[in-house]
């Protein structure tokens, strides 16, 4: 059994918009993302957590939408594992995925290739190599060196874990009082391992306007 833990309790703050609300195609960002999950035959439930402020909108999406699996809508936290965490407390599935509600081009495909990883390992993220030069800068702004790019990943969403696995890795984050960005970085603090499904689609992170100019053309072309 496999819980999705939907995140869209952000702040949008480089976005100057409310993102996961942001019209992509026809309908909000956050119903693109939800829609992939409740197309996975795999994910049995989703639980959708976001701003205090914004429950009733997501709800309205929910209903509108026609989706099923949404079990719950909750309210999250400030950071981004506070919401994570209040999600996590509502599952009683084995396993637990969880994804940006501001990532809305994942494909059930992805979805079920991580899934399957983390049942032979425990935990596993969908990662895309990185293409870039990329270069350490000091505090003056100037290039101090390289970073060696040919086993480097950009981490995205689905990232994917027991629930045993994940629950240990938040009690140990927060019993060291550290802050994490993502669900890898939990699972490495507690001492696990975390594989990588390589992923070669397009599933970005809506961040800034043009963002979503680029997803609208994705779009276009799977149509």
């Amino acid at each position: 059994m496999l819980t999705a833990i939907i995140v869209a309790a952000g702040g949008s703050q480089r976005m100057g918009l409310d993102k996961v609300f942001a019209i992509l195609g026809d309908r909000p960002v956050v119903a693109h993302a939800i829609d992939a999950f409740e197309q996975t035959s795999s994910v049995d439930e989703i639980i959708l957590v976001g701003r205090s402020d914004r429950l009733d909108e997501l709800q309205d999406i929910v209903k509108d939408q026609s989706f099923e699996k949404v079990r719950k809508v909750i309210p999250g936290g400030e950071r981004r594992q506070d919401s994570v965490c209040a999600g996590l407390a509502e599952v009683l599935a084995e396993f637990v995925a969880v994804h940006d509600a501001a990532r809305p081009l994942v494909r059930p495909k992805q979805i079920e290739q991580v899934f399957e990883a983390a049942r032979q390992y425990g935990a596993a993220a969908l990662a895309e190599p990185v293409k870039d030069t990329l270069k350490y800068v000091n505090e003056q702004s100037f290039i101090s060196g390289s970073v060696e790019r040919e086993k480097v990943y950009a981490l995205q969403t689905p990232q994917i874990a027991s629930r045993e696995v994940l629950t240990k890795a938040y009690e140990a984050i927060f019993a060291k009082n550290i802050s994490v960005t993502d669900e890898t970085s939990a699972v490495e603090q507690s001492g696990g391992k975390v594989a990588i499904v390589t992923n070669d689609d397009f599933n970005f992170k809506i961040t800034f306007p043009n963002d979503l100019l680029l997803a609208e053309a994705v779009l276009n072309q799977r149509r």
